[in-house]
């Protein structure tokens, strides 16, 4: 299959759908297609087929389907989805559900095989959920969600992420300190050829106020907004008891800082 997905990417996706409709392998078949699909620029084609058919799968499958969705999504510039389901995955490592509930799963990446922990993946899907808010320009839910990663799992590219996200808010002070880090290489990742030419990008747009030490004027309200928001995130990741509500603090936050931007 390796073969004909290679060298007749159609054929593959015709092989697929047979397997699916006769209900041989479907979870790897679903998931194989979509990546497929995406590699043609098909990803919508993708969310749809993924959508329709995954109740065909198992429980053990649905997690790799989240993930090939929020690569699609993020494809496709879906960004409200994107994050509705980077708020999902949260929720089941908040309850527990994560990894099927193990402390560790098997992950891949270029053929090889390595363990990732709850923690790991937490701090992933922040930065992802980062990343999101930072495309809608929601820099202060883009802040606050990078803190929280790099509280986790700190490394260099979401230290250059949050870094922008504090240039577009003004408070060059603080972007300065946090790309210190990078520059010093105190962080995993500060010596990647990509993560130094970005580190000299974000430079560039800090030496105007090097220069001049400007010192914008702090906006309080958002800085409590701020504070709250974090707490919702400190609750989703510590707490171990699920709360009553259907809707987690962090949530009910990631709304109000909507909410308010928008006025």
């Amino acid at each position: 299959m390796v073969w004909l997905v290679e060298k007749d990417p159609d054929g593959a996706i015709v092989q697929f759908w047979k397997a699916i409709n006769v209900g041989d392998r479907v979870d790897s078949a679903l998931k194989d297609m979509a990546v497929v699909m995406k590699q043609q620029d098909r990803a919508e084609e993708a969310i749809e087929v993924i959508r329709a058919f995954r109740e065909r799968c198992s429980k053990q499958a649905q997690e790799s389907l989240d993930n090939v969705l929020i690569d699609l999504y993020k494809k496709c510039g879906k960004l409200e989805e994107q994050i509705e389901l980077l708020k999902q995955k949260l929720r089941m490592i908040y309850q527990g559900e994560a990894f099927n509930g193990k402390p560790t799963k098997t992950a891949r990446s270029h053929g090889r095989k390595f363990q990732v922990t709850v923690k790991q993946e937490t701090s992933r899907i922040l930065g992802n959920l980062g990343w999101a808010y930072l495309q809608l320009k929601n820099f202060a839910a883009a802040e606050a969600v990078y803190r929280k990663a790099q509280e986790i799992d700190p490394d260099a590219n979401k230290a250059c992420n949050l870094c922008i996200c504090l240039v577009k808010q003004g408070r060059y002070e603080e972007a300065n300190t946090v790309l210190e880090d990078v520059i010093e290489g105190r962080l995993v990742g500060s010596n990647d050829p990509k993560l130094i030419n970005r580190t000299k990008e974000l430079l560039q747009e800090l030496e105007p106020w090097q220069l001049l030490q400007v010192h914008p004027t702090p906006n309080h309200g958002l800085i409590n907004l701020e504070d709250a928001f974090i707490e919702g995130l400190d609750q989703l990741i510590n707490q171990r008891t699920p709360l009553r509500s259907r809707r987690l603090p962090v949530f009910e936050e990631i709304s109000t800082f909507r909410d308010q931007l928008a006025c």
